[in-house]
């Protein structure tokens, strides 16, 4: 129905009047008027909006019954009329309130008769119409199925594809042969979208009749055999709804679907990788098998002869992990560049299928990709989070060193914000608590610190919780959360106070000794805490170490016992503890306490109350004539027994029985169509099932160009789409270190040898480096390849200069970025002839050197004078100076006292040189290879963040042992290692040295490398004791006292020394300090007072020793202020030992 305006002449739909109406009703006098004025005062020319009821239908509430039957008449109407414009706009409003959750299934006769519309735009929004409510509207959607039926034959691809989504929209077993047929025309289909609607279509037509599984699976086979991106991912789902057991057809297209992976649309990706991961357990064996056997320690004395040894190594070797399969490491090397993705769930399947099926060290390539998606929005970060915290939880498990580190350096990216909500915060706790050690636990625990005094009381009870579980998990700092909770229980918040008894209870129930103080303190505490589980805390403490409190306990009870009946539950259970484990140790002064309480029991509400009393009252005070009985003369054995401590565990313990990133794995229980994921085979399964097409020329360690394929000039890049694994693509590469990509562009046909030993001697490593550290070496590649004289950044071009001159230097990146060079020149050449040369001489071999060409030019003069610059990363101050410790190091009494605060503080030279060494590698078991180290206490050439070990190698066989060079590095994220220089030939009974420079990372945990000789390579590992990782400081005695008062609180241990001999001397004190610390002693003004100064070598930090002697020299006192809390307790651990053996 429409109305004329008489000022316009325009006829305005009786749905927008209504609106008009609907406005104006907030007015009353305005809808009283508007009610009795005539239809011209309907004009839309103030309201230009009143047309459009497309776009405001859905905001506005629904009209009364007659008003919506005109409204669908009028649609109705335009859908009736014989102008397609009419149409077009009655299915766009139509459509509008569909997409706006309007319900519009009335007009569904009117709407399916527009299906024989000859306009394409009013087909089209009259099939997405159909495919809304085909299923609700079966009987007239039935009586167009042959229209449905001459539409997938329509020229436009859009209509056939309509058609075909409308058709199998219809859930009607009638219908189930004409599916059939035309999903099986619609495979063949020239059109990719076609094909791609009728993959779609097959898991409807298997839910409505399973009994065509079998035809649907030749059909599912002919789609995974297509070729286009756009259908790949579209069949992966068909094939995983419908036979997801069938991995056959897997086969002859898996490679096919790893080198399309990059190119399917984000869905698909999700999908592929998903099946891919469950394909790979059931196909190649676990690449981390025989990891923990390698890793085991030989014995250091062996008593069997020779050949008992030749058959232990080669079970040995034969236990060892085998070579992964070649299409296992094409799958996670064409899933690596889709970490990337913009889309977080195509990281996270990343993660998972990387977390699952490949080698532990690989593992961490993933972390970098879901730190990023932590600034997503908080959706996306609970399920990031979620992923993240279990990742770690399973690496603590298996204390995997390399694995364990993966995310602590993003470690400040899990700190709370206080924008984030409850749940994201409790989250990042998980992960911080999960990744807490013994190096960084310092930071964590201040960062926790500043959490407490939080609004937030959930977030508040989650910390103090998380504080206890890393006092249990790292027994170094026990003592000091111990402590800091002990702090608490005076803080004003009720809900604070309660939670820390809780967390206090279960570190005291772990280690009781010397505690006695803290247990009174919580007894005093009972009249004021109200929260029922602190108070039921403290009483289960006071009744389990009453012998230690035997005054305060009875009183405590005597309290509890006025309050019994308006105790919580709780509480009374455990006041009922507290009276019986009193009667047992205490019968004389508790006995009628003890009887007091039973009574009051008796009559409790709660039967669980009542049981407890009744119980326990029998065994403690056993019926007339059952005196005899044996429990009740065992009472106090069965209530005073030793109980076990409480494992703190993480929540997300139990979560690893799920795949990650799915439902189950988030909602920590099974969901529906969950499938479990499948184990590895014990044995590979035959991959020439997978050999359909020309294998891939891949190699499995080294993921770069072999020498042979060296270019001498640029070439046509081949198609990403070939089964070829493209290895001369930079891009694709898993392994990006400088050796490789610099071997792969700037090699020539001179240099092919040179690089082809570059790349037989470099490891299967996956790069950790920074995407911006890959960004700029692919971008230097790029300025090789047009032949420039130089690079786009200097230090590129002393790169280039100095592997010209064969040094084994391969980066002058600077100090602070030591951690990323260290990483480079790991992976450098390492397999040099020559030894370790001075700058000299590298600098007179650069000309013999400099003619190899990059980017097929020749090298400038101006370059190779550039080649003069290269030298190790500079120093903090120069060697061999008297501020450095040289040999003219001024003693700690001639510096000025005038000097300005921190000013005296400079590096020295060590007081001690050890001479001992510890054996690395025994002869016997290397076949006449002796290697032994020591720490010679010296600054490294390289860095200063080193620590200088030296190496020495002796051959005690008879036959030369030649090549000995550092192989591949297993070494913890943070921690860096610069190689001796490769010794030739090692001749019998000769002993040549080697000096080792290892960034330790101011941490205890050893250095692992493997050391070729002679083509064999052996495991070797150094652990540095904590004294080797200190560097001296020469210092004033104000200085001194300065830093130390800044490093007071938690930063400050200390403990009594005990010396077995009458008035040692002072001097036999420090000797013995110089010997286990590589400390320099500052110059005190009191005699009973010495004081030590030193440095972390890594981390810089200050290290401050002070020794206060008695009287009688046997009872003194040690003092070490550091804010590294496990270098610090090492410390003093290790000067308590060496000064009682004085």
């Amino acid at each position: 129905m429409t109305i004329m305006c008489a000022a316009t002449s325009r006829p305005v739909i009786m749905e927008g009047a209504w609106r008009f109406i609907k406005r104006q009703e907030q007015d009353a006098s305005v809808a009283a008027s508007f009610a009795s004025s005539s239809s011209s005062s309907f004009a839309p020319a103030p309201y230009p909006d009143v047309g459009s009821v497309a776009d405001e239908d859905a905001a506005m509430p629904l009209p009364v019954s007659d008003l919506a039957t005109s409204r669908h008449e009028d649609l109705k109407q335009m859908l009736d009329s014989n102008k397609d414009g009419l149409k077009l706009e009655a299915m766009k409003r139509i459509i509008g309130m569909v997409a706006k959750g309007r319900d519009a299934s009335e007009l569904f006769p009117a709407v399916v008769k527009n299906v024989v519309s000859a306009n394409l735009e009013v087909k089209k929004l009259v099939y997405v119409y159909l495919v809304r409510y085909a299923e609700e509207q079966q009987d007239l959607a039935l009586l167009s199925i042959s229209t449905f039926q001459r539409a997938l034959k329509d020229p436009n691809q859009l209509i056939r594809a309509c058609a075909l989504r409308v058709l199998s929209s219809i859930r009607v077993p009638v219908i189930v042969p004409i599916m059939m047929l035309s999903i099986k025309d619609a495979v063949s289909d020239m059109s990719p979208y076609v094909r791609k609607t009728a993959a779609h279509a097959i898991p409807k037509l298997y839910n409505l009749d399973p009994e065509q599984k079998e035809e649907l699976i030749q059909v599912i086979e002919k789609l995974l055999s297509d070729e286009t991106t756009l259908v790949v991912g579209s069949a992966v789902m068909a094939f995983e709804e419908v036979c997801p057991e069938r991995i056959d057809l897997i086969h002859k297209n898996y490679r096919k679907l790893c080198n399309l992976l990059v190119d399917v649309e984000e869905w698909g990706q999700v999908i592929i990788i998903n099946m891919l991961t469950r394909y790979a357990r059931t196909q190649f064996v676990d690449p981390n098998a025989g990891i923990e056997v390698e890793d085991k320690e030989q014995p250091f004395y062996e008593d069997e002869d020779e050949e008992e040894d030749g058959e232990a190594e080669a079970e040995k070797l034969q236990q060892r992990p085998k070579m992964m399969d070649h299409d296992h490491r094409l799958l996670l090397r064409n899933a690596k560049p889709l970490l990337q993705s913009r889309n977080a769930a195509v990281v996270l399947a990343v993660a998972q299928l990387y977390q699952h099926i490949a080698p532990r060290p690989e593992v961490s390539l993933v972390a970098r990709a879901l730190v990023r998606l932590l600034r997503s929005h908080r959706e996306v970060q609970a399920v990031v989070l979620t992923n993240i915290a279990s990742m770690s939880t399973r690496r603590k498990a298996k204390a995997n060193r390399e694995e364990k580190d993966m995310f602590e350096p993003y470690l400040k990216s899990f700190f709370v914000r206080s924008s984030d909500p409850t749940h994201i915060k409790s989250l990042k706790l998980e992960v911080l608590t999960n990744l807490a050690t013994d190096t960084n636990i310092a930071v964590i625990l201040r960062e926790f610190q500043t959490y407490i005094g939080s609004s937030d009381k959930e977030f508040v009870a989650a910390t103090i919780q998380a504080i206890g579980r890393c006092a249990s998990n790292i027994r170094e700092v026990t003592d000091t959360c111990l402590s800091g909770l002990v702090t608490l229980l005076s803080n004003r918040d009720e809900s604070v106070v309660g939670e820390s008894v809780v967390v206090i209870r279960k570190l005291l129930q772990s280690e009781t000794v010397g505690h006695k103080d803290i247990i009174r303190h919580m007894a005093r505490l009972v009249d004021k805490i109200k929260i029922p589980m602190a108070r039921a805390s403290i009483l289960w403490l006071l009744g389990e170490y009453c012998d230690k409190v035997p005054k305060i306990a009875p009183d405590v009870l005597r309290k509890m016992a006025k309050t019994f009946t308006a105790e919580d539950d709780i509480v009374k259970l455990q006041i009922l503890t507290l009276a019986t484990k009193l009667y047992l140790t205490n019968p004389k002064q508790t006995r009628l306490l003890c009887q007091y309480v039973y009574n009051l029991a008796k009559y409790d509400t709660n039967y669980d109350i009542r049981d407890r009393a009744r119980l326990t009252r029998a065994l403690v005070f056993p019926p007339q004539g059952h005196e005899d009985n044996k429990l009740a003369k065992h009472a106090k054995k069965i209530f005073l027994a030793t109980k076990p401590p409480p494992v703190q565990q993480s929540s997300f313990k139990d979560r690893d029985q799920f795949q990650l990133s799915t439902l189950s794995h988030l909602i920590n229980a099974r969901a529906t169509g969950y499938q479990d994921l499948p184990d590895f085979p014990i044995e590979a399964a035959d991959p020439n099932v997978r050999c359909v097409e020309v294998p891939a020329i891949f190699a499995p360690e080294n993921h770069h160009r072999p020498a042979y394929q060296s270019r001498s000039k640029p070439k046509k890049p081949e198609s990403f789409y070939s089964d070829e694994s493209s290895p001369g693509d930079e891009s694709d590469e898993e392994s990006e270190s400088d050796s490789e990509s610099d071997s792969s562009d700037s090699s020539s046909s001179g240099s092919s040898d040179e690089d082809d030993e570059d790349e037989s001697d470099s490891d299967d490593e996956e790069d950790d480096d920074d995407e911006d550290e890959e960004e700029e070496e692919q971008q230097q590649a790029k300025g090789r390849k047009k032949g420039g004289s130089t690079s786009v950044k200097k230090h590129t071009g002393k790169r280039e200069a100095t592997r010209a001159s064969g040094t084994e230097d391969s980066d002058t990146s600077s100090t602070s970025s030591s951690d990323s060079s260290s990483e480079d020149d790991s992976e450098s050449s390492s397999n040099t002839s020559e030894e370790e040369t001075t700058k000299k001489k590298s600098k007179a071999e650069a000309p013999k050197g400099g003619n190899r060409q990059v980017g097929g030019s020749k090298r400038s003069n101006l370059d190779l004078l550039l080649d003069l610059e290269d030298s190790p990363p500079a120093m903090d101050t120069p060697l061999l100076t008297p501020s450095l410790g040289g040999l003219l190091t001024p003693s700690p009494s001639s510096q000025p006292p005038s000097l300005p605060p921190g000013a005296s503080i400079q590096p020295a030279s060590a007081k001690f040189i050890p001479v001992a060494k510890q054996e690395l590698l025994n002869r016997i078991s290397s076949g006449g290879l002796a290697v032994a180290c020591r720490f010679t206490r010296s600054p490294h050439l390289y860095s200063p963040r080193m620590t200088s070990v030296e190496l020495s190698f002796t051959n005690s066989g008879a036959e030369e042992i030649k090549d000995i060079s550092v192989g591949a590095k297993k070494l913890a994220p943070g921690m860096a290692l610069h190689e001796f220089a490769g010794i030739t030939v090692l001749a019998p009974g000769a002993t040549l040295c080697g000096t080792l420079g290892i960034d330790f990372n101011d941490t205890t945990q050893p250095a692992a490398f493997d050391l070729v000789a002679g083509g064999r390579t052996f495991n070797l590992s150094i652990t540095a004791p904590v004294g080797e990782l200190l560097m001296p400081l020469a210092m004033s005695e104000t200085d001194f006292n300065l830093n130390q008062i800044k490093l007071r609180g938690m930063n400050e241990l200390s403990g009594p020394v005990s010396v077995s001999t009458n008035q040692p001397a002072t001097t036999t004190i420090v000797d013995k300090i110089y010997e286990i610390a590589n400390l320099l002693q500052v110059q005190s003004s009191s005699s009973t007072s010495l004081k030590f100064g030193g440095q972390t070598a890594s981390g810089k930090a200050l290290v401050l020793v002070s020794v206060l002697l008695s009287e009688s020299g046997q009872e003194s006192s040690v003092t070490v202020n550091c804010e590294k809390l496990v270098i610090s307790s090492m410390l003093l651990k290790e000067i308590q030992s060496a000064v009682k053996k004085i």
